[in-house]
């Protein structure tokens, strides 16, 4: 552990003030919100509405994410990254006010919609803006450290949020689960605009100008024609083939626990928080096995295949142990090399372009999500979790492969991003 923590410190020093400034933000944005990723799922269901209900309101935000996901991107390009993840963000906390507070299925849903086009604000800030803060040398430490550091942040919320329901239930006497969850998710929205402090914090670089040939007017990317290269689409099929089958499942790992294993509120919390433990060692450790692996497409080829075998584990271990064993290494496998194939997509493209890519790579992201859990919910219902790991590894196994076919001959490859472009009038 002491070997990890000087290896942490000594990576975090490596980088500049933004970019810590920004990971402060993200470290903090996981110790906070922890409490309503871990309890929001059971609060729905504790209110007494159904697993239908549950699973549209998982999928809203993905479906106003998918539709306006691109302008949300561009609009990012225009306000700068720093200004657009503070106002994604309190846009956001908002919306998840009405999610957390709404009496009616129609006001949980309609803010369920609202996060999910604000969220993309703050999202699809993140990652141009670590190419902003980044150089070759420091580019996968701050992607894997900007994946890691929310899952660290996670172990620690994790751990705490499992016990805050029976200390609202004792505190304030009240004995409904549902109305117990509703106060922690509440806290934890709160308390969670600390975030913005570090960001305010942060002086954004200038974004480099994009120029044409005779040095005259400013260019813009045209979103149309980076879509359709086929790069771009190669970047993003295996996003599509990968986000639906993690919409299907990985959103209901914890009422899979607590229903299939009987597991407490405190026991998911510790549960949860190992994982993000591990999941966070993973992805700082992620770096180190690009050079060992041959490069970044092969790390995350490996890393995803692995992670099949204990997706599986999970969904049809005959003892509980190992189901835990299996949810804790598949969690760190897929989010150690997720940070990885980002860095790689957006390398392949002009900064000026960062933003339209990324957009483009999470609507093929949120396509899935749009659809996943709600189809996820209706399975549950009839048939249980089964058919969903089945699923969800087969759709895990065609992205893994179409990365592969795609990229393999890529990465040897040295690839000078070339913006496509059109004049401003």
């Amino acid at each position: 552990m002491k070997t990890f923590l000087h290896s942490l410190g000594a990576q975090f020093r490596s980088l500049n003030r933004p970019a810590r400034l920004f990971l402060l933000a993200l470290f903090l944005d996981g110790l906070l919100f922890a409490g309503w990723n871990l309890f929001y799922n059971l609060y729905i269901i504790s209110a007494g509405y159904s697993r239908d209900f549950l699973g549209l309101v998982n999928a809203a935000p993905s479906l106003t994410a998918l539709l306006l996901g691109v302008p949300m991107g561009l609009l990012s390009d225009r306000m700068g990254r720093k200004r657009a993840m503070m106002v994604g963000f309190i846009l956001a906390n908002f919306a998840i006010f009405g999610m957390a507070l709404g009496r009616s299925e129609t006001v949980i849903l309609a803010s369920a919609l609202v996060l999910g086009a604000t969220s993309q604000l703050y999202v699809l800030s993140q990652a141009p803006f670590m190419m902003k803060t980044s150089d070759d040398k420091t580019r996968d430490v701050l992607f894997s450290l900007s994946y890691g550091m929310f899952p660290l942040a996670n172990t620690v919320g994790n751990f705490l949020a499992g016990y805050l329901p029976g200390l609202v239930k004792s505190w304030f006497g009240i004995s409904s689960s549902a109305q117990a969850y509703q106060w922690v998710l509440v806290f934890s929205v709160l308390i969670s605009f600390i975030v913005l402090v570090p960001i305010a914090f942060i002086q954004e670089p200038k974004t480099a100008r994009v120029e044409d040939k005779d040095g005259g007017k400013e260019r813009r990317p045209s979103v149309w024609k980076t879509l359709m290269r086929p790069l771009t689409l190669k970047l993003a099929i295996p996003n599509l083939a990968i986000g639906l089958g993690a919409a299907i499942l990985v959103p209901y790992f914890n009422v899979f626990f607590a229903e299939r294993y009987q597991m407490g509120d405190s026991t998911l919390g510790i549960l949860f928080s190992v994982g993000s433990l591990l999941t966070g060692i993973a992805c700082i450790l992620g770096p180190r096995l690009v050079g060992n692996l041959g490069g970044k497409v092969r790390t995350v080829v490996l890393g995803q295949g692995v992670s099949l075998v204990f997706l599986l584990l999970i969904g049809f271990s005959p003892w509980p142990w190992l189901a835990v064993v299996g949810f804790l290494v598949r969690g760190a496998m897929m989010n150690m090399v997720a940070p990885l194939f980002d860095a790689f997509a957006l390398e392949q493209s002009h900064e000026s372009e960062h933003g339209a890519v990324n957009s483009i790579r999470n609507l093929a992201w949120n396509v899935g999500w749009t659809v996943g859990p709600y189809l996820s919910g209706v399975v549950q219902q009839r048939y249980g979790f089964s058919p969903l790991f089945i699923s969800t590894a087969i759709l895990y196994a065609v992205g893994i492969g179409l990365t592969w076919i795609f990229f393999r001959p890529k990465e040897e490859q040295e690839i000078v991003p070339v913006p496509v472009i059109d004049a401003i009038p």
